[in-house]
């Protein structure tokens, strides 16, 4: 099959493409080979694996004249997965979950998220539907703390709350060198997400930190811990003005200056 990436949209037997980049060259899974990928600017390039990742372009285009708030984005919605329409206003009968839904946390100071991986879109599916059928008084709110995780070259990476929304990071446990160790990330003074590489047994403890708004370098107390764990680092996380391929947080305009803790039921 054949793939062909230039702001363009490309029709294959099972999926549609929008990228924007490079032309992109798939022999037809019935071969089982792979040929050479054509490049602009750069001749052809021979590859051996061939990576498609595909949805970090919200699929809105049928929305445009439903009256709602969507944009590249997603749609923006409250706590509870009810959609706003265009003015702002929340509908009482819209709701949106997964990557296509961009919602306020409170421990991220209200400011909206959009997330890119199934476990949030599970989590706020189950708001959703909850809330679908339920009056007012019984509704609740998305409040699960995002995490992800990966395994890339032997190495086992997860995290904890969302590293974008951060000003400065540390090594908490482990190190570079070890390949192994525990990233954790503050905004203004608290914990805010973490990362660990082959250490997913401290993620637990990380989590507890951010749902708290546990001050931010964490306290000393795990046995591995570096001496650089004393050294604080700007994240430079990019502008959450541009769109990237990550998760982004967008402002929303004025936040309230306050810590918030996560009550959990029971």
């Amino acid at each position: 099959m054949s793939l062909r990436a230039d702001r363009q949209i490309a029709e294959t037997p099972r999926l549609s493409v929008k990228s924007v980049q490079a032309y992109l060259t798939l022999v037809h899974p019935g071969t089982g080979c792979m040929g050479p990928a054509p490049v602009r600017r750069a001749g052809h390039v021979d590859a051996e694996v061939c990576v498609v990742a595909l949805g970090a372009v919200r699929n809105v285009e049928w929305l445009a004249d439903s009256g709602l708030a969507a944009g590249p984005r997603g749609i923006a919605c409250d706590a509870g997965c009810r959609a706003f329409n265009m003015y702002g206003i929340v509908t009482d009968d819209v709701f949106v979950a997964g990557d296509v839904s961009r919602f306020p946390h409170p421990l991220f100071e209200y400011q909206l998220l959009s997330l890119e991986h199934w476990a949030n879109a599970v989590a706020q599916a189950e708001v959703a539907a909850h809330n679908m059928v339920n009056p007012g008084p019984l509704r609740r709110p998305h409040l699960t703390v995002p995490t992800f995780w990966s395994s890339q070259f032997g190495l086992n990476i997860k995290s904890v709350g969302v590293p974008t929304f951060s000003d400065h990071v540390v090594i908490a446990q482990g190190s570079l060198k070890e390949r192994r160790l525990a990233m954790v990330y503050g905004y203004r003074g608290r914990v805010t997400a973490a990362v660990t590489v082959n250490m997913a047994k401290s993620l637990d403890y990380y989590q507890h930190l951010i749902e708290t708004a546990a001050p931010f370098p964490p306290a000393p107390g795990a046995a591995d811990r570096p001496i650089e764990a004393e050294i604080l680092i700007p994240s430079d996380v990019p502008d959450p003005r541009g769109l990237s391929h990550g998760p982004t947080v967008a402002l929303t305009g004025h936040l309230p200056d306050r810590r918030l803790t996560v009550v959990r039921p029971g």
